[in-house]
């Protein structure tokens, strides 16, 4: 991801950041994401964003990062047709393996490493479980959407002439509707 200079803030680095950084305010991550500025907004209002910064002005600050979340989080949004709350839950569930990850290799405890196992395992089950229902449902809209196919080749098929209008053979499925069906 590339920011041309002239568009962007840099706030002087506190004791954790080692360098300055270059920023974007929120009207140039919504125009460069696609998305308004009320939505990110919104994002941050319930938790699922949080920007690098404040300008003086109290302006809104977004680093790289912040727009990589965003840009993750209007795929799962736009393209995958999650929930904010199902995004909310990934992301905490991203989170958690992070911090897992580090507390797994920081720890030579027995316990406590397996207690951290079991958390990621409950975490993905759940990523699992909810990925498998995203599949099922679009397997549903599918099946839908080959079915409206169909009886729409029906249609034709009848207009055509090539079956008597009301005439359905094979179990009621035209060879319009069969070859709908086969295309599958």
């Amino acid at each position: 991801m590339s920011f041309t200079m002239s568009h962007l803030d840099t706030v002087a680095p506190d004791a954790a950041a080692p360098a300055l950084r270059p920023l974007l305010r929120i009207q140039e991550v919504a125009a460069l994401l696609g998305l308004t500025a009320r939505s990110i907004r919104y994002y941050e209002e319930i938790g699922l964003l949080e920007p690098a910064a404040r300008s003086e002005g109290a302006y809104r600050l977004f680093d790289e990062d912040d727009v990589e979340r965003l840009r993750f989080i209007k795929g799962l949004r736009d393209d995958a047709g999650f929930s904010l709350a199902e995004i909310g839950q990934l992301l905490e569930d991203e989170a958690a393996r992070t911090r897992n990850r580090a507390l797994f290799r920081s720890s030579r405890d027995t316990a406590e490493r397996r207690a951290i196992i079991e958390d990621a395992l409950v975490r993905i089950d759940r990523q699992i479980a909810s990925l498998q229902a995203k599949q099922a449902r679009l397997a549903e809209m599918i099946e839908e959407a080959l079915d409206r196919r169909g009886h729409l080749l029906d249609h034709v098929a009848d207009l055509d002439g090539a079956v008597e209008p009301g005439a359905h053979v094979e179990g009621g499925r035209t060879p319009a509707r069969r070859q709908a069906e086969s295309a599958r």
